[in-house]
């Protein structure tokens, strides 16, 4: 199975970040100072077999883990050659009312000297495997304030995780999805009052797997033309952690050669079994866009697919893009040489170079766009 020419952990199973020579050593550098650099970020105590309360010890676990490495950053100091660092913006925040009678948290950000002026507007929905973290996290509301800086409305929804407060039930698929919908179509519907043109979905990990999930319901449901264009970065779409390596070498071969790298496939397999514990969606396209047929991709409007080369998600994305392609959405595809999971946005200091890039990247995007 394992060759000593071919990359990564296929060639050489026991390789870790810190001997992977394609890393970017600016990238190596700092995993090293976050201790990020051997195998995996976390161990993995628990299987989709041990006891759900169990699981959910072990996901809220890694959500503090994730939260406190996150923190330890100062996300709102400027990005080194961000031209647009000193923008200054307004924030406001409104709510509305989900499908399901419950309150839906978006935190609006646009530029504060263009407050009269129609923009495009970005909805951005964050990462997390759509089990963790939140939309007030500094990395997120900084993120989501760089967009704003580009001359846009940057639009954070705070749709509901699988994993509620503590004390609460699941709240698996498609609760969450059912908040990233009713934003998106509640944005549209008040495109003029908030000063809205084009309307772009924005996401990254588990929020790349939401947003192209949106556009899949807008075609199914009929309401794709509210929605303009989707970026969607290091999209975690495929629910195939769980194969065995033949599949995953024939299929998505980075599940193989990158495995432990950041991302883990055994943690994203447990994740995977929260966000649909009975397994009954398994290949929807919905849960899992990876799944959608060719024929349900048609008609979707342009995309731009980010994936990073030494992530195991990269061939998902990949081959993601390839079939949007051969469905004959106006799609382009990119792939960030040296670099780790989304490690665009949570190492922008360590490399800014990656961050602008991804910044110019959704400009330009954007700028295209009818």
């Amino acid at each position: 199975m394992f060759s000593p020419k071919a990359p990564g952990r296929i060639g050489n199973p026991k390789m870790t970040l810190e001997s992977e020579p394609r890393l970017n050593p600016k990238v190596l550098k700092a995993l090293i100072a976050l201790g990020m650099h051997k195998d995996s970020t976390l161990a993995v105590p628990v299987t989709t077999e041990s006891l759900l309360e169990h699981r959910i010890a072990f996901e809220r676990a890694k959500e503090a883990g994730l939260e406190a490495l996150l923190n330890s950053f100062d996300f709102s100091l400027p990005v080194p050659g961000d031209a647009n660092a000193s923008v200054q913006l307004t924030r406001h925040e409104e709510f509305i009312t989900g499908r399901d009678g419950n309150a839906i948290k978006v935190i609006i950000q646009r530029p504060a000297d263009a407050a009269e002026t129609p923009l495009p507007g970005v909805i951005y929905l964050h990462g997390g495997g759509m089990i963790i973290l939140h939309t007030e996290l500094e990395m997120t509301v900084s993120w989501a304030a760089s967009l704003a800086r580009l001359g846009m409305v940057a639009v954070l929804v705070d749709f509901r995780n699988a994993l509620g407060p503590e004390g609460e039930d699941l709240r698996p698929f498609p609760r969450g999805l059912n908040d990233c919908v009713d934003a998106t179509r509640w944005v549209h519907a008040n495109k003029e009052r908030l000063g809205i043109s084009k309307l772009i979905l924005q996401g990254d990990s588990g929020g790349a797997n939401l947003s192209i999930a949106t556009v899949l319901r807008a075609s199914h449901e009929g309401w794709v033309h509210e929605i303009d264009g989707v970026f969607a970065s290091a999209p975690y779409i495929s629910n195939a952690y769980h194969m065995p390596d033949e599949w995953k070498l024939e299929h998505l071969p980075s599940l193989v050669e990158c495995d432990g790298y950041i991302v883990d496939n055994k943690v994203n397999e447990l994740s995977a079994r929260l966000y649909d514990p009975t397994g009954e969606n398994a290949k929807s396209p919905f849960a899992w866009p990876y799944w959608a047929t060719e024929e349900q991709l048609k008609g979707l409007p342009p995309h731009f697919i980010l994936a990073d080369e030494l992530d195991p998600l990269r061939d998902e994305g990949v081959d993601f893009a390839r079939k949007l392609a051969r469905a004959g959405v106006n799609v382009v595809g990119k792939v960030h040489l040296g670099a780790v999971h989304v490690g665009d946005i949570f190492l922008r200091y360590a490399v800014p170079e990656l961050f602008l890039d991804l910044l110019g990247e959704i400009k330009t995007f954007i700028d295209r766009l009818n």
